[in-house]
């Protein structure tokens, strides 16, 4: 296997400053590649900091810095959530117990939601410390017509209803869903 640079499967400088009309293609592929590694990989491994994911990279020839790293992570949407073996990166919206896919919100809610309350067309959902992005996106996903959008913080999600008889509706859906 030859040894790659920031995702870039050229060895050394010259082959990373590649010239021409299909540079950015084997570029792009380079990093789809890599993103496609990493997806594998938090699947697979219970991977619980970036710096054990670039040494599962670097055992399969991808030498990338914590940049690259980073933006791979927050490209693909993985997130650092809270599970009952420690923290883990999971795709938003998996399950912490599931296979790192973007799983439905049932198996994501009951593990991360603390607490849900409103007022008017705005309901607040805390969340363990972390679990606020990926709630919000796994919310976001449902596509639930009642909700209007989803902010997520660190530990809170904001969601705005259409109506205050929308709010009720979606409280009572996540804390079934959370089990609260």
């Amino acid at each position: 296997m030859q040894p790659r640079v920031n995702g870039c499967p050229f060895a050394g400088l010259a082959g990373a400053l590649s010239w021409g009309p299909h540079a950015t293609d084997r570029m792009t592929t380079a990093k789809r590649d890599r993103q496609n590694a990493i997806l594998e990989m938090v699947r697979t491994h219970p991977v619980d900091s970036q710096e054990e994911l670039r040494r599962l990279l670097r055992q399969r020839g991808w030498d990338v810095t914590q940049a690259t790293l980073s933006r791979d992570l927050r490209e693909l949407r993985l997130a650092r959530v809270p599970t009952p073996d420690g923290p883990r990166y999971l795709a938003a919206g998996a399950s912490p117990g599931g296979d790192g896919g973007a799983a439905a919100v049932e198996g994501l809610l009951p593990s991360l939601v603390l607490s849900v309350d409103g007022v008017g067309e705005l309901l607040v959902v805390r969340t363990v410390v972390g679990g606020a992005q990926p709630v919000a996106a796994a919310l976001d996903r449902e596509g639930w017509p009642e909700v209007l959008g989803t902010l997520g913080g660190d530990d809170t999600v904001l969601l705005i209803c259409r109506s205050g008889a929308a709010r009720d509706r979606i409280a009572r859906r996540i804390r079934d869903l959370a089990g609260r």
